[in-house]
């Protein structure tokens, strides 16, 4: 009996060596997908910026037709400085209605509970 106690045991480790190696390989593969997604989402990033460039410069080409190059340029970057803070204050609204970061709910209803274990340990 002590003899299948011991066997058991040394399958027992040697199963858990085994899994842990198991899933020590599986997250090296998923964080060298990881990490290859990573980059091909920061490249797409890139080629995005440089195609709005590129439509910026367009925009003021098209306005360049019926108005000076220096004109044409003015107007767009006012325009694209308007949309930069109409964006920074609505984002500076979402930060604010986002403090403050702990979980409040959860906060909340973990000391309910408390409350209510102490009160029936009371009793």
């Amino acid at each position: 009996m002590g003899e299948l106690v011991s066997r058991a045991s040394q399958q027992l480790s040697q199963l858990v060596r085994e899994e842990l190696q198991l899933a020590q390989a599986e997250m090296a593969r998923k964080g060298k997908r990881f990490g290859l997604g990573g980059g091909l989402f920061g490249g797409a990033g890139v080629i995005g910026f440089l195609a709005l460039e590129a439509l910026v410069v367009a925009m003021i080409a098209a306005l360049a037709l019926v108005l000076p190059v220096w004109a044409s340029a003015l107007i767009i970057t006012g325009a694209l400085l308007a949309l930069a803070g109409i964006l920074a204050l609505t984002g500076k609204k979402q930060v604010a209605r986002a403090t403050p970061p702990a979980p409040e709910q959860a906060i909340a209803g973990v000391k309910a509970d408390v409350a209510e274990m102490k009160e029936k340990a009371h009793r």
